[in-house]
């Protein structure tokens, strides 16, 4: 069996549109944050969703100790966000770019969101070098925003209608 080579797999990947979230963790373990695409439902009996995180990152540790996340959807408007959390800048700083409140787990949410899906981390698979984090909700926000901040063909892109 041939194997695929990453980059072309990267190259394939970059044809899949995805929403754009920033994704906490606060706790024990400490406040953290990453900006995923890697994100979708798995089911909505218990409303469960999955989030990709890379072991490698500056989150790994604080988002599996305190097994808790908040998954909070961008609009347009959070590209800037999306990019500082995607960064290398130290966890204070992220935060201190945004509001942010709280919900059940105490996971930060960002206020003006588009959605917030405030969760418990009920099971993990390590895959390659990521594990896939298997999220019970346990609380959710929505907003008035109406649009989503996409990332495709390596670019973020603006759909939806904006405020409503």
């Amino acid at each position: 069996m041939r194997s695929v080579a990453p980059q072309d797999y990267r190259d394939a990947m970059a044809c899949l549109g995805a929403a754009v979230s920033i994704v906490t963790t606060d706790g024990s373990a400490g406040r953290a944050g990453f900006t995923a695409s890697a994100i979708c439902s798995v089911t909505d009996d218990p409303p469960t969703l999955l989030v990709c995180i890379n072991r490698a990152s500056s989150a790994y540790a604080s988002v599996t100790r305190n097994k808790a996340v908040c998954v909070n959807v961008l609009s347009a408007r959070h590209e800037p966000l999306s990019r500082l959390f995607g960064g290398k800048v130290p966890a204070e700083e992220r935060f201190a770019a945004a509001t942010w409140s709280t919900l059940e787990t105490g996971a930060p949410l960002l206020v003006d969101c588009t959605a917030a899906f405030d969760c418990r981390i009920a099971h993990m698979v390590n895959v390659g070098t990521h594990d896939v984090l298997f999220c019970r909700v346990v609380a959710l926000q929505r907003s008035c925003y109406t649009d989503s901040l996409i990332y495709f063909g390596r670019a973020y892109h603006a759909v939806g209608t904006g405020s409503g």
